[in-house]
């Protein structure tokens, strides 16, 4: 239930800051240079220009609704994962619930074999970027090949004229087992701590914040161990229950998505942000609502058969308030 006291106020001094997997957001168009065969219309799964249209329409909703309640706004930075192209991020911000809201795009095409990237979506009233990059993660496979994952995006930028450093993520997937895998996350986590290195080298009080699909909980080696340290604190570690999650496998919560930031958000500092508090969108209207998955999340496919959802995946948030 939202909060009255909201709910009467035109706006706010709290802001929204998510991160959401938006599940295979692919075009219907063939990439030569990408395996996306299974996301075409003559496929398997028959992905075609209705179904694409109706899940961006879908997903423009839920992006519009993250956090709302609380700050009477959209989300102002919306960092996604599973997105093929910035064209689908275009047609995902030009879509009927996003598109008053003038959202910029940082998006770079990285190695990942399926051709799926990390992407920042941002409110240019709220944010100016000042800096981009796409940061590869070197990882091999178990044979010493080249694993090609995704990058990292950093982005640095002024948050209602405060600096602040964003980076994304969507780490090496257990596809192959998740002990198996645990490696190739421990080189993801490692390469992230090189780039908060790197930024804490020049400015000892940065602001950072990291985000991402870490295909692994917040208390799994790679995000407590290897990311996660003296610096850092990650408020999600409270939110995975036996009940709750942003992912479900095999009737198992997970919460592989995660927001971390610095511990200087936990500073009041007028003309500052500071951390309010963590949650896992997850609405009656994100899920399936009936059935042996009911509560999970309301996908998009369950294996080849078509159930027109949003997203495999709840979004996250953090909320700041302005001092």
């Amino acid at each position: 239930m939202a909060n009255t006291y909201y709910f009467n106020k035109k706006s706010t001094n709290h802001y929204t800051v998510a991160f959401y997997n938006l599940e295979n957001l692919f075009d219907t168009k063939d990439d030569p240079h990408t395996l996306d065969e299974d996301f075409l219309p003559d496929s398997e799964k028959q992905w075609n220009r209705s179904r694409y249209e109706k899940k961006i329409f879908k997903l423009g909703t839920a992006i519009s609704n993250i956090g709302f309640s609380k700050t009477r706004k959209a989300p102002i930075l919306v960092g996604v994962a599973e997105v093929e192209n910035k064209s689908v991020l275009e047609d995902l911000v030009n879509s009927k619930h996003l598109k008053g809201k003038n959202y910029g795009i940082v998006h770079y095409d990285s190695p990942d074999e399926r051709g799926i990237d990390v992407g920042l979506l941002y409110q240019k009233q709220y944010f100016e970027v000042t800096n981009s990059e796409s940061v590869q993660v070197l990882v091999d496979n178990e044979n010493g090949m080249r694993d090609y994952t995704r990058d990292i995006l950093w982005i640095t930028g002024n948050l209602n004229n405060e600096q602040i450093h964003v980076l994304i993520n969507h780490w090496p997937s257990r596809r192959d087992g998740a002990e198996t895998t645990a490696y190739k996350r421990i080189v993801a986590a490692e390469r992230n701590r090189e780039i908060i290195d790197q930024i804490t080298a020049e400015d000892p009080n940065a602001k950072i914040i990291i985000m991402g699909d870490f295909n692994d909980d917040p208390s799994s080696q790679s995000v407590k161990n290897h990311l996660v340290q003296h610096d850092l604190f990650n408020p999600m570690e409270q939110l995975l229950t036996r009940y709750s999650g942003s992912t479900n496998y095999r009737n198992q919560w997970n919460l592989f998505d995660q927001i971390i930031f610095s511990h200087n958000f936990h500073k009041y500092e007028k003309g500052k942000h500071s951390f309010s508090d963590a949650a896992i969108f997850d609405d009656d209207f994100l899920k399936i609502y009936k059935g042996r998955y009911k509560g999970n999340p309301f996908r998009t496919y369950i294996g080849r058969k078509y159930i027109g959802g949003y997203s495999d995946h709840f979004p996250v948030y953090i909320k700041l308030r302005l001092n």
